[in-house]
């Protein structure tokens, strides 16, 4: 996959650390939004992957070049086809003081397994059988080719933490969806960091974990205090006026102004997360017909959307799979034809269009709200009426996970790096028992596609992968199954002596614990 990281110099002073007299440094984070939840099983989202990866460790994590690396996972091996044993580091404690064993893990898989969120990436994971304290077998039911790229998502939990009843009776483990649980609002990981205070949607506070494992790790950060800042302007502002030391993201139309401030650096790097709009079948009857959503597309002016609103800090997309991944498929190119669109609501019998409703985040996405105008101007086009409604992150997910629109927002990038994960969760059929079509809010099925993607999680070989995948994109391609608009590129701002470039990667998942601050 190409990737690069570009970071603006800001002069050739070093900017020393404002607080380098005081015995703590503190870092002051602006995200767009802050965590919606404590629970790293209550939501498969980016902001919950970033707390996860600040307050918990995984088995094994991304690099910046996208190979794998060591956590609490030290070493592993594959024992046979389905069998990989896992060598857990001696050593680790949780911020409760307890000790870190394959126990937990055993646990956290358990836990994973009945999260409706993560549960889908985990169909083919049987078991973990516990080996002894510090080792430990993850089976899958077949050969697997992802399993260390599903390992990425196993954040072991402090079991004993988590176990018994609170004071009102509740079991501390339950996992509660957009909800109050012991969970949702109590953590005890391995992470670098432990939350301290939090008051949701004012402010997080995370404090350096005097007990964390990482010796050899360079961070120095001691606090990091992690501040919502939903406006873009107010956002760029908080950072150049120096009230801030991090941001992201940088918003299309600030590129220039933060690239060329003095004092701070620009971070940029192409990403691989597509934002889509899915439309709701078993809500609207016309959606059914694939010659309408064949003309949605049609009448959607992608290459417009990332010129004009992203300032070309996107790439245009007609489908799931980034180039780089084994899914891409060069020869399926955005169509834009509102001629064709026209056409095309014509032969289906709705020449004179139909009203739907349209919902969309309003501090989730670059841009979010305003491609939705966008995309809701467009369709107007060819006779469909949209009546938008956007909101932020907090109170939109639990409105997507009721299907509250006929057409609404999605944005996903495949943590596991792979074509199916997007097929999996965006596009399949959806199955609450297996969790497969989980963020799937357009109710679309194909049995094919489905097939094809169950298939190649069981293929070993990369070229017969690459061709079922493939496949799968043209026929999601041909049915319209979604509305692909584009890749959103990835931007971080950083003060100069804040050396942010050396912890994000292409995820978007900033590794806080390792930050250096000069």
């Amino acid at each position: 996959m190409n990737q690069f990281i570009r970071i603006a110099a800001a002069g050739a002073m070093t900017v020393m650390c404002g607080f380098a007299a005081n015995a703590e440094t503190t870092v002051k984070v602006a995200y767009d939004a802050d965590p919606v939840s404590l629970d790293p099983h209550e939501q498969l989202s980016g902001g919950t992957l970033q707390l996860s990866h600040m307050v918990f460790d995984p088995l094994v994590r991304w690099t910046q070049d996208l190979q794998f690396e060591a956590r609490l996972a030290e070493s592993w091996e594959q024992i046979d086809a389905t069998t990989t044993r896992f060598k857990l580091r001696s050593g680790v404690t949780f911020h409760s003081g307890n000790a870190l064993t394959a126990k937990d893990v055993d646990w956290t898989f358990d836990r994973l397994k009945e999260s409706p969120d993560f549960k889908g990436i985990f169909a083919l994971f049987t078991d973990v059988e516990v080996v002894d304290d510090m080792t430990f077998d993850l089976k899958t039911s077949e050969p697997y080719p992802l399993v260390l790229h599903t390992a990425t998502y196993i954040f072991p939990m402090d079991s004993a933490f988590y176990t018994g009843q609170t004071d009102d009776g509740k079991d501390k483990a339950e996992l509660v969806k957009h909800g109050d649980s012991f969970a949702s609002r109590n953590v005890s990981g391995t992470g670098p960091f432990v939350v301290s205070e939090r008051e949701q949607g004012v402010k997080v506070v995370f404090d350096r974990f005097a007990g964390y494992w990482d010796a050899a790790s360079p961070g120095n950060v001691d606090k990091i205090v992690l501040t919502p800042i939903k406006e873009d302007p107010t956002r760029v502002a908080a950072l150049l006026s120096g009230d801030v030391d991090f941001i992201a993201p940088v918003p299309p139309t600030d590129l220039k102004r933060v690239d060329g401030a003095d004092g701070v650096d620009l971070i940029t790097m192409p990403g691989t997360r597509i934002i889509t709009f899915q439309m709701n079948q078993n809500r609207v009857e016309a959606f059914k017909d694939a010659r309408v959503r064949q003309a949605i597309d049609f009448a959607v002016n992608n290459d417009a959307i990332v010129k004009k609103i992203m300032r070309g800090f996107g790439t245009v997309g007609a489908q799931a799979s980034p180039a780089g991944y084994l899914g891409y498929d060069e020869a399926l190119t955005p169509r834009f034809d509102v001629e064709k669109a026209k056409a095309l609501m014509a032969e289906a019998g709705y020449a004179d269009g139909f009203s739907i409703t349209m919902m969309a985040p309003n501090n989730r996405y670059v841009n979010d709200d305003k491609i939705a105008q966008a995309v809701a101007s467009m369709l107007s086009k060819i006779n469909i009426k949209v009546d938008l409604q956007t909101m932020p992150k907090a109170q939109y997910w639990p409105k997507f996970d009721e299907r509250a629109a006929d057409m609404m927002m999605i944005g996903w990038h495949a943590d596991t790096e792979d074509s199916a994960n997007f097929h999996q969760f965006l596009s399949a059929c959806p199955d609450e028992a297996t969790g497969n079509g989980q963020y799937n809010s357009g109710a679309y099925c194909n049995a094919e596609a489905d097939k094809l993607m169950m298939d190649s999680n069981s293929e070993t070989d990369a070229a017969k992968r690459a061709e079922m995948l493939q496949k799968l994109e043209g026929i999601l391609y041909e049915e319209a199954a979604f509305i692909p608009l584009h890749w959103q590129n990835l931007a971080w701002g950083a003060k100069s002596n804040v050396k942010a470039g050396a912890i994000v990667n292409a995820l978007n998942f900033p590794y806080f614990g390792d930050l250096v601050v000069e």
